[in-house]
């Protein structure tokens, strides 16, 4: 694909035209209130309204008198960046199709839920390029829900947050190097909300991965979450304290995971009307080769309007050894190695159009790692990313 640079002018035309929608930054809109009564005259349709109404297009069936199908729905999402790297090590850009997927999404017997969910590939070669999401899941209560199949492994900050509700652009580098990026994995887990509390507890396959449900060779590896919102204590809309475990075989045909045994993630976040601060602490015991390894990541966001949200991220990681760390997705565009301590500094602004289903998003980083080895690793650089997220 050639390189497109990225036209600001643009960004700013696509931001005016669209209607502006009042749109909570983590969840969709709510539904518009019934027109005024006589004698005032009737509102004529919102921005909300008509982005419900094309939304609801996605839902084929919907029944919930029924014992058999309640509702089935086409699920998706589109990601698009564009990225500029100039660093030291050299520089690129590229206008990229970050994430294409296709699905859909039944519920059954009011409790069972049925997903299957693909990821295209829209830059050349098979349409087809892997499954994501292939699930059944039963609601026992809002205490105790078991997944069974092909599900997302929630864990650290970034890691148990939905690419379509990320505040930043990419995950942090903390997640990228922690958490397993390879997100889908076969196994069975089981969750749930009591209260102030919830929990997380399920076991996954980490053999050699495939474009299906992968291969069962690799060993497996166990998560354990719990968590607590203390929000109604500190008289706050949110304030999540949440410890995640890992435990992971060592396997030398596990390439679904990263090559750590252990990890154990602290995650907090406060959330106050328009303002918020999340974070999380990460170490990690290494196998293979990896050396154990830090992380930290710290967020703050305040949304400046009903629409627009400012954001910020420090992120700070650390490895005992050389060439513990990678880099993230765009600084590694211009230079593959490794190095031992990263640190680097985000800024951003987001434009909710229809809440994170569809919006736009835009930010700077400063990135550094450090190379003792000298072998490679080294980065110094700034990346410009603007991104546009559609979900249904």
């Amino acid at each position: 694909m050639p390189n497109l640079r990225f036209h600001p002018a643009l960004a700013a035309a696509a931001c005016l035209a669209l209607p502006p929608v009042a749109a909570a930054a983590q969840t969709a809109p709510a539904e518009v209130p019934a027109p005024a009564p006589a004698p005032a005259p009737t509102p004529a349709p919102s921005a909300t309204a008509a982005f419900d109404e094309i939304w609801s297009t996605a839902r084929l069936y919907r029944n919930e008198e029924s014992d058999g199908l309640n509702e089935l729905r086409i699920i998706g999402r589109l990601h698009l960046d564009n990225y500029v790297v100039d660093a030291d090590q050299g520089n690129d850009s590229d206008l990229t199709v970050r994430r294409a997927r296709l699905g859909a999404r039944a519920r059954l017997l009011h409790n069972l839920d049925v997903q299957v969910e693909t990821e295209l590939n829209l830059e050349g070669g098979p349409l087809y390029d892997r499954l994501t999401d292939a699930y059944v899941a039963w609601k026992f209560s809002d205490a105790a829900r078991l997944t069974v199949g092909k599900h997302s492994a929630k864990f650290t900050l970034d890691g148990a947050t939905s690419s379509n509700e990320l505040l930043t652009i990419e995950r942090s580098n903390v997640a990228n190097n922690f958490w397993f990026t390879e997100e889908y994995m076969s196994g069975a887990s089981l969750s749930g909300r009591s209260g102030a509390w919830s929990y997380t507890g399920g076991v996954f396959s980490s053999g050699r991965r495939d474009s299906d449900f992968g291969h069962f060779d690799g060993g497996a590896f166990v998560l354990a979450s719990l968590g607590r919102d203390f929000g109604e204590d500190l008289g706050m809309e949110k304030a999540l304290l949440r410890i995640d475990y890992v435990h992971n075989e060592a396997d030398v045909n596990n390439t679904s995971t990263r090559s750590f045994g252990d990890v154990v993630a602290l995650v907090g976040v406060l959330e106050q009307e328009d303002w918020g601060l999340s974070a999380d602490l990460v170490h990690g015991n290494g196998y293979l080769g990896q050396s154990n390894a830090w992380g930290s990541t710290v967020t703050p966001w305040v949304d400046v309007t009903d629409n627009l949200q400012a954001v910020a991220r420090f992120t700070w990681l650390d490895s005992a050894r050389n060439n513990g760390l990678r880099l993230g997705r765009y600084d590694n565009a211009v230079t593959g190695g490794r190095g031992d301590r990263y640190t680097e500094v985000y800024g951003g602004l987001n434009y909710y159009i229809y809440g994170n289903k569809l919006k736009l998003q835009t930010g700077l980083a400063y990135g550094h790692m450090r190379d003792r080895a000298n072998d490679g690793g080294a980065y110094d650089g700034i990346t410009w990313t603007t991104a546009l997220r559609f979900s249904f």
